[in-house]
Formats: structure tokens, C-alpha cells, sequence
């Protein structure tokens, strides 16, 4: 049976900007799926949470079923799951790099493809995943980090052309840091550094993020595809 209420399937929920964009969207009335590693304790009717890796291919496909059995569509995706180091190539092991791969890269990949499966049943869709400016920054001390966005980037712009027959939109949103744990452990002259990079030099806010994500999203935007949208003019 499929609801009369859209559904969206937002990656790394437990906190940070995940969190916040399952909030809002589920104040706006949608149906809200989301993972992290953890138990979240977001409470509300029309939110799922599923504990799982997003590298793990059987519990990624697992979730998209569980969710299209029970609702019977999924309309947008939003890969916002990733994480970072902060090291000098000379020092950063092949585990780190491994491990940044699979959840920024792998992770994005599966649930692209499971998710476009779901989506090509009613040949509509909205996938938007995250990029950084990291990588057309070119910042030193993050090149693993820089180049699992680099990937997620060229995945958007192939992935935008295969899933185009389905109805199914594929961008990237590229944020400038957003003061989350995901930058806390970062000294502060380092951020200050970047940030003079951007045209805007400012932090990025949450509310950023979620401008370019409702553009994305629109049943308007289905003219826009295989897009990264820098934040910050960088």
C-alpha cells in the first residue's frame, strides 16, 4: 500500500545536520527514514530508524525494502552520512583511508542504487548527495577525505545520466563547514584559515544546507541533474 505522505530516506540521522534535516522535514509532514550506526532518540510517528553501516550492503538493501514494503514508494534520498580525518598524507594509515572510502563512497554508492530501484517503480525521484569543499579547496591534511567526496562527485555527475530514464534526479550539495562533531576536533586557526578562503567568509549554518536541498527536491527541479552546488563561493 503506498502512503499518501512523501518518503525520504536520510543517512547519518543519529546527529548533526542529519539530525536536523529529519526534523524539519518531519515537522513539514513527511515520512522519515533514517540510519546511523547508533540508536537515535528521535521520537515521532512518522519517523524509522534503522541501525546499520551504510557499507553494508545487506543491511542497505534490508532498510529500502523495509521502508518501500511499508510505505510503498521512497521520493527523495539524502546521503548525508560521511566522516573525516584530519592528517598529513605521510601519516595517515591504509585503515583510515579504507574506512573513510566505505562509509563517504561505498556508503553513498548502495544507497544511490537501492534507493533509484524503489524510485524507478513510480519514475520519480530526488537523490541529493554531499560533496565538501574540501575538494575544490584543495586543503592540505585532508586529502583522503577530500578525494571520498572527489568520488562522490563523479558518482553524482554518472549516476544523474543511468538513473535519468527513471524519473530520477541525482545532485550533490557541497557545504563549507557546518559547526558539528565532524569539524569540533579541527583547531581553530585551521578553520579560520579556510574560511578566509570563501567568497561569503563565514561557517555554514544548517539552514544553508536545507536551501539548497528543498531546490534539489522540488517536483520543479526536474531539469536539474548530475549538479554539485558549492556553498560559500569557493
Amino acid at each position: 500500500m503506498s502512503s499518501d505522505k512523501p518518503v525520504m530516506i536520510i543517512t547519518g540521522t543519529r546527529k548533526g545536520i542529519g539530525r536536523f534535516l529529519s526534523e524539519h522535514f518531519l515537522a513539514e509532514g513527511w515520512i522519515v527514514a533514517g540510519c546511523s550506526r547508533g540508536e537515535s532518540d528521535l521520537q515521532h510517528e512518522n519517523y524509522r530508524h534503522f541501525c546499520l553501516d551504510v557499507a553494508d550492503e545487506k543491511a542497505v538493501t534490508g532498510m529500502t525494502r523495509a521502508i518501500t514494503r511499508e510505505f510503498g514508494r521512497v521520493d527523495v534520498l539524502l546521503n548525508n552520512a560521511g566522516i573525516a580525518s584530519m592528517n598529513h598524507a605521510l601519516l595517515t594509515p591504509k585503515s583510515t583511508l579504507e574506512r573513510i572510502f566505505q562509509t563517504n563512497v561505498f556508503g553513498t554508492y548502495l544507497f544511490c542504487r537501492e534507493a533509484a530501484k524503489a524510485m524507478g517503480r513510480r519514475k520519480y525521484g530526488r537523490i541529493v548527495n554531499f560533496a565538501t569543499v574540501a575538494t575544490p579547496l584543495k586543503l592540505e591534511g585532508e586529502a583522503v577525505y577530500a578525494a571520498s567526496k572527489a568520488a562522490v562527485v563523479s558518482l553524482t555527475e554518472v549516476l544523474a545520466r543511468e538513473f535519468s530514464g527513471l524519473g530520477v534526479t541525482v545532485n550533490a550539495v557541497g557545504p563549507t563547514p557546518v559547526p558539528t562533531d565532524l569539524v569540533g576536533s579541527v583547531p581553530e586557526e585551521k578553520m579560520t584559515a579556510l574560511i578566509a578562503r570563501q567568497a561569503i567568509p563565514r561557517y555554514g549554518e544548517m539552514r544553508d544546507v536545507l536551501n539548497v536541498i528543498d531546490f534539489f527536491i522540488r517536483p520543479e527541479s526536474d531539469f536539474v541533474t548530475g549538479q554539485t552546488l558549492y556553498l560559500g563561493g569557493v
